[in-house]
C-alpha cells in the first residue's frame, strides 16, 4: 500500500507564491522509476494536468502555468514539490499530486484571492 500526502496549500493574494509538497510513503522501493505529477480541480470542471515530471527528470507543464511554476522532485526523500508564482486567482483550486498514473493524495486547497 502507497500513501500520498499533499500539503502547503493555503490563502495567498495575486502576485504571491506557495509550494506544494507532495510526500510518498509506505510499499515504495522504487520511487526513483516513477512518473510524477500534479493536477488541479475546480467544482464542476474536469481535472486538469498542471505539471508532471519524468522518473528521469524531463518536465512537463500546462500553458496556463508555464513559466510561473515549477517542479522537481528529492527521491531522496520520496517526495515531489511544486513552487507556484506570480499566482492568479484562476489558479484556485485543488491541487492533487499523482505517483504513476496509480496513487492520488487527498488534494490540498489552494486559494488566490485578495
Amino acid at each position: 500500500q502507497v500513501q500520498v500526502v499533499e500539503s502547503g496549500g493555503g490563502l495567498v493574494q495575486p502576485g504571491g507564491s506557495l509550494r506544494l509538497s507532495c510526500a510518498a510513503s509506505g510499499n515504495i522501493f522504487s520511487y526513483y522509476r516513477m512518473d510524477l505529477g500534479w493536477y488541479r480541480q475546480v467544482p464542476g470542471k474536469v481535472r486538469e494536468l498542471v505539471a508532471a515530471i519524468t522518473s528521469g527528470g524531463s518536465t512537463n507543464y500546462a500553458d496556463s502555468v508555464r513559466g510561473r511554476f515549477i517542479i522537481s522532485r528529492d527521491n531522496t526523500k520520496n517526495t515531489m514539490y511544486l513552487q507556484m508564482n506570480s499566482l492568479k486567482p484562476e489558479d484556485t483550486a485543488v491541487y492533487y499530486c499523482n505517483c504513476n498514473s496509480l496513487y492520488w493524495g487527498q488534494g490540498t486547497q489552494v486559494t488566490v484571492s485578495s
